[in-house]
């Protein structure tokens, strides 16, 4: 590869993160709603037919939002969970980093799973983003379980309805503690360190 080229790739690469920047910082401030292509572009100084030259469309830019998403997820749910070396309170530890990360990045959090986007969950197509995350849950049960995929999968769907409820005022905000610790407990087989190779 020429020096030009190197340069357009490295330019064009930059183009796209500030895309996807802008999108979330403009989501974040004013809700998904706001974000058009036109806004965008003018955001970013940029034309538009440059800025469909990086996506099709608006569901282009939520899934690669929900991208940056899912890898800051992961961190966030692997760094709860080896922060809790005692036996049983790692599935504690990575429930309560999921719904602390929904409630603080509502708009994120929209991004990665409300929006419509392309992004496939358990498929060959499944980005390393997303699998990452799964990983960290299923990392919480013993790795004899053939289950655990399984308890992960229940475990998750059940965080994600806590966080949906409680954001639309459907349930109290005020028993999220006694929330988490009956469903810590109906996944009493968690075991703390235990590495899990995810789906």
């Amino acid at each position: 590869m020429s020096a030009i080229s190197e340069r357009r790739e490295r330019e064009r690469a930059q183009r796209h993160r500030l895309i996807v920047a802008t999108a979330r910082e403009l989501a974040e401030t004013e809700g998904w709603e706001a974000v058009t292509t036109r806004r965008l572009a003018d955001r970013v100084e940029y034309s538009q037919p440059v800025l469909y030259s990086h996506f099709d469309g608006k569901d282009a830019i939520v899934a690669a939002v929900a991208l940056d998403g899912f890898t800051e997820l992961a961190t966030h749910l692997s760094r709860a969970r080896q922060a809790a070396p005692d036996p049983g309170r790692s599935l504690r530890a990575v429930c309560h980093a999921y719904l602390d990360f929904a409630t603080e990045r509502p708009a994120l959090y929209d991004a990665m799973f409300v929006l419509p986007t392309e992004l496939r969950f358990a498929s060959a197509e499944t980005p390393p983003p997303l699998r990452a995350c799964f990983d960290e849950f299923v990392s919480c049960f013993d790795p004899a379980d053939e289950r655990r995929e399984l308890s992960a999968e229940v475990l998750w769907s059940a965080l994600h309805g806590i966080t949906v409820l409680s954001r639309s005022g459907r349930v109290p905000a005020g028993g999220q503690e006694e929330r988490l610790d009956f469903l810590v407990a109906r996944f009493g087989t968690a075991e703390d360190g235990a590495a899990g190779l995810g789906s």
